[in-house]
């Protein structure tokens, strides 16, 4: 992602989809990890973005995200992805009971045109690192998951993208009259990335 002006950093469009999909991979496990989807002990620590993170030692979930990163930094560098989701069900019935939601905003003149973008990489991991925070901190502000669950990933694309075999039409998986809580988004100045949990409204706070 190379070559450095000054205090900024040169970003290209391929170094700004390594960025993003390597940040959905942590961000899904910071996710598994601090939902409870799977247990504390399949997950060993790590350093990243200057943090303890925590990465799935389960080798069918590792697999899968990493087969899942690598096809979201494909599209990404083809201007294709404009949102991935993150559900968590109930493997009970399958009732959805969050959506951690990644909009992604592409510069299309980088996409078109192939020019760079600068941007400081200490002020883009600073920004991913405010999100990690707040992951994190989730148990804080959502209702307690206190049944087994499992997860699916959602990726929206431009009508046009080629669709690896692997990947399925799926409805969006939504929650009816759900509860939202907005996190703090980052910026490659050519992905822009906000991110939106949404969680099934408890229905005692609704008394």
């Amino acid at each position: 992602m190379a070559a450095r002006t000054g205090s900024k950093d040169i970003i290209t469009l391929r170094g700004s989809a390594a960025i993003v999909s390597e940040f959905f991979g942590y961000a899904a496990n910071s996710i598994l990890y601090n939902r409870g989807v799977y247990p504390e002990e399949s997950f060993v620590k790590v350093k990243k973005y200057g943090l303890p993170m925590l990465l799935t030692d389960d080798q069918g979930v590792k697999s899968f995200i990493t087969n899942l990163t690598a096809q979201l930094s494909e599209w990404l560098e083809a201007g294709k992805l404009q949102r991935i989701v993150l559900v968590i069900m109930s493997k009970a019935s399958g009732e959805v009971l969050e959506r951690w939601n990644f909009s992604i905003e592409t510069d299309g003149e980088v996409v078109d045109q192939g020019v760079s973008r600068e941007k400081s990489d200490k002020e883009i991991m600073r920004e991913i690192q405010a999100i990690m925070r707040q992951i994190a901190s989730s148990i804080t502000y959502l209702p307690c998951l206190d049944e087994p669950c499992v997860f699916d990933v959602l990726a929206y694309t431009d009508t046009d993208v080629a669709v690896p075999f692997t990947w399925i039409e799926s409805d969006p998986k939504l929650i009816a009259n759900p509860q939202m809580v907005k996190l703090h988004s980052f910026d490659t100045k050519i992905h822009k990335v906000d991110t939106l949990v949404s969680y099934k409204n408890d229905e005692w706070d609704e008394q």
